[in-house]
């Protein structure tokens, strides 16, 4: 594929999957009789959530969604099912997400991030500077596994949360305690609450579980199904590339070289109900223009067409989350109702 005409098809996709940006969750593994452990209170087991660092681990992940998107045979992103994991207690990290026959690598060590895509025999190589390493790995392992990125929403909307400990579970056959992060009446979302089963001895998410309002199963969720902590062997988190495999090494790219002007979104209001608001880049606009016909259908399929005060557009709705693109190029997305899109589309 074209990488313009695939950076444009990435770019609607993951206005979709953005719509559930703040509900990357869980799934229960091995239901049991609640374990018994010392109580806690949710300041405390808060505070220590957010302490730990990510140990040495591997496990499988287990994803489930009931978004409401239909299938999408060229994102099979939207239909992962299941990853491995690997951690080495420090900068090393391997994630591997199988796509039905295919799968998705990628291998972090220090400065050096490999993705593999096993699909169409693809690796790229991107070196990171030591100045930016820091940022750009707190960023990635988010998306890695349920430790990072239920850390990472945990310290997000604790503030604008009632938080609380409702019992106990054991998730991938560990003892966890059940912190559950429900909105205050102040937040415009359409989530209803978010439950984080923790590891009682390594104080690691092991699961979350997003619930939406007027609904009792949850809609996306992400979890271990079972995990191993300890050391793992070094040659996971080194990569080379297959025989015969194509390979791009990429450079780091600056501020304003990877963010065009105007490209660049903001941020409003707080917690649960913060909508993100921005422009698409001038080129993808361009790309869009030439050979954007999967990018249309893409948004005929997932989208609905919508116009007010802020314009035209489609609006593209999950059970998580909403995101509008509209017809002169801007967005705006979040876990909240399409009318606080349309608000703050109105003032750009």
């Amino acid at each position: 594929m074209n990488p313009k005409k695939r950076a444009v098809t990435v770019a609607v996709a993951g206005t979709a999957i953005g719509a559930a940006g703040l509900a990357v969750m869980a799934m229960p593994a091995g239901a049991g009789e609640a374990p018994e452990l010392p109580p806690v209170s949710a300041q405390e087991l808060v505070s220590s959530v957010l302490r730990a660092d990510i140990p040495a681990l591997a496990g499988n992940v287990r994803i489930e969604n009931d978004l409401g998107l239909p299938s999408m045979p060229g994102l099979p992103v939207l239909d992962v099912e299941s990853a491995r994991v690997y951690h080495d207690g420090d900068e090393g990290s391997r994630i591997a997400l199988e796509q039905g026959s295919s799968e998705l690598t990628v291998v972090q060590n220090g400065g050096t991030v490999w993705s593999y895509d096993s699909a169409e025999n693809s690796a790229t190589k991107l070196t990171v500077p030591a100045e930016t390493r820091e940022h750009r790995a707190h960023a990635q392992e988010g998306f890695s596994d349920p430790t990072s990125a239920a850390g990472q929403l945990l310290d997000y909307v604790r503030q604008s949360s009632t938080v609380s400990v409702d019992g106990t579970a054991s998730v991938a056959d560990r003892p966890a305690y059940e912190l559950v992060l429900t909105p205050k009446p102040s937040e415009r979302t359409l989530l209803r609450e978010v439950r984080i089963a923790v590891d009682s001895e390594t104080r690691v998410p092991l699961r979350m579980s997003v619930l939406t309002n007027g609904t009792t199963e949850p809609a996306l969720e992400i979890g271990f199904t079972d995990i191993d902590f300890g050391q793992q062997p070094a040659n996971l988190f080194q990569f080379t590339p297959p025989q015969g495999a194509t390979v791009t090494e990429e450079r780091p790219r600056a501020h304003d070289e990877r963010m065009p002007a105007g490209a660049i979104g903001e941020f409003s209001g707080e917690g649960w109900d913060t909508v993100y608001t921005g422009t698409v880049p001038a080129d993808l606009t361009a790309a869009q223009d030439t050979e954007g016909r999967d990018v249309q259908s893409l948004l005929d399929r997932l989208g609905k067409r919508v116009s007010g005060d802020f314009g035209s557009g489609y609006a593209i709705e999950t059970k998580v989350g909403t995101a509008i693109v509209t017809d002169d190029g801007r967005f705006a997305v979040g876990a909240v109702p399409q009318q606080v899109l349309t608000d703050a589309l109105a003032q750009r």
